[in-house]
């Protein structure tokens, strides 16, 4: 039974790798696109001062 276990185990890292290698060979040979994509962060606008506002709280203890 272990034995069985690490031939399955081996077949699946097998198959992985064989499937990466396949997806890297078709990634080599697509011819390139001629697009470019840029990354840029953008600032945020200064925000308006808040309103100036006084308020009175009147606490009465019982």
């Amino acid at each position: 039974m272990n034995r069985r276990r690490i031939l399955a185990l081996l077949g699946i890292v097998v198959a992985f790798v064989v499937g990466i290698a396949v997806g890297e060979s078709l990634d080599d040979a697509s011819p390139p696109s001629g697009t470019q994509t840029l990354v840029r962060t953008l600032e945020p606008l200064p925000l308006a001062p808040a309103a100036r506002e006084t308020v009175t709280v009147t606490v009465q203890s019982r």
